[in-house]
């Protein structure tokens, strides 16, 4: 007879697992191009436009943020099936809120310190850098020193729509609409881009918007969660890969070649994308591998880590080489190993690891 353990791995779905940590180091070459881009914005480091590396970013940007949020609403739905509302919160404020109050103390203005060396020759110290990043705040951007919660962001917006969720979710039930949910036709799903498009200015913060960010949860909690949604949506895969595959080209040819990148037509590739991906996911990365059990536990403190650790490194590779594909390169790979490797190192300290969301 299986334990309750054993019952709950069984019974999990490896690819939501899978898919939220191949997104996760999809972030590393994802910032190492934005050391190149061309989108009107500076990085902590900025070495000038590329638009061939700008492309790249535009190829996956319109999904690849997105889906991790959707994916947390369907992990979510999940949870609440084994755990009490206080267990979740529980769980949510180790795994978000204290590594975000960490990384804001001890990440964050680290990473803004190397703007400040990079852009204004800044020679000052790590504490006076520190006060500056506290005393300061301009555009929440960080690349000139001032306030910014950086790539974190994403953990704070995840923590505070995981609480406001739950509210609704006393009222709305899964349960409630499920039936409702079950009649929807896979057109009805792919309109849902529309709620998601909306919901985009509301609560913009520089292109990062927690209404969408809300709206892209509660989808994966009450739509993409359910079992007969995704078996409909893997019976009409080919056209929805067709369409998906026909928008991105699209997508990549028009700002290549117009610099075009409007809002609605992202909103509309970025959830078809993430549609097409969840069932290619469901298909392939269902299992349970040395992979997933590494990165299930891994994940989130690597991307905690991770942006901290590139722009150090990036800023003494620039300076290194001349050469873009060195650079690239250097960039790419050497933040993957050291941010494994500081990993790996804060894990042997009992306080500091419950900063990064190790348990």
């Amino acid at each position: 007879m299986k334990t309750k353990e054993q019952t709950d791995t069984y019974n999990r779905k490896h690819y939501i697992d899978n898919l939220r940590n191949l997104t996760i180091m999809l972030l590393f070459p994802v910032h190492t191009f934005m050391i190149w881009n061309d989108f009107g914005s500076r990085f902590y480091i900025w070495q000038g436009e590329n638009k061939v590396l700008s492309t790249l970013i535009v190829l996956v940007n319109p999904w690849f943020m997105p889906i991790l949020f959707a994916l947390a609403g369907m992990s979510a739905r999940y949870a609440l099936e084994k755990r009490s509302y206080k267990e979740f919160i529980i769980q949510r404020v180790g795994k978000l809120l204290i590594p975000f109050i960490g990384g804001m103390i001890l990440l964050v203005p680290f990473q803004t310190l190397y703007a400040r060396k990079y852009f204004e020759n800044y020679e000052g110290s790590l504490p006076d850098n520190w006060k500056y990043f506290f005393t300061h705040l301009t555009d929440f951007s960080g690349y000139d020193g001032a306030f910014t919660p950086g790539h974190l962001w994403f953990i704070l917006f995840l923590f505070l729509i995981s609480l406001i969720t739950l509210i609704l979710l006393r009222f709305v039930p899964y349960e409630r609409l499920k039936a409702r949910v079950e009649k929807l036709p896979v057109f009805g799903v792919l309109l849902l881009f529309i709620p998601v498009w909306l919901m985009y200015y509301l609560g913009n913060f520089g292109g990062f918007s927690i209404g969408k960010s809300l709206a892209l949860y509660l989808a994966g909690y009450y739509v993409l969660s359910n079992d007969l949604i995704m078996e409909k949506l893997e019976r009409n895969i080919k056209w929805l890969a067709a369409l998906c595959i026909i928008g991105t080209i699209v997508s990549v040819t028009a700002y290549y070649r117009f610099s075009y990148y409007g809002d609605l037509w992202v909103n509309f590739i970025g959830w078809i994308s993430i549609l097409v991906i969840l069932v290619a996911g469901k298909k392939y990365l269902n299992r349970r591998t040395g992979f997933t059990e590494y990165f299930n536990q891994a994940s989130y403190p690597i991307y905690i880590l991770h942006q901290s650790v590139l722009v150090a490194l990036a800023y003494y590779v620039v300076q290194a080489s001349n050469i873009l594909l060195i650079q690239v390169l250097c960039i790419c790979v050497g933040s993957f190993v050291l941010t494994v490797s500081a990993y790996h190192l804060i894990k042997l300290i009992p306080v500091v690891r419950k900063l990064v969301g190790i348990n």
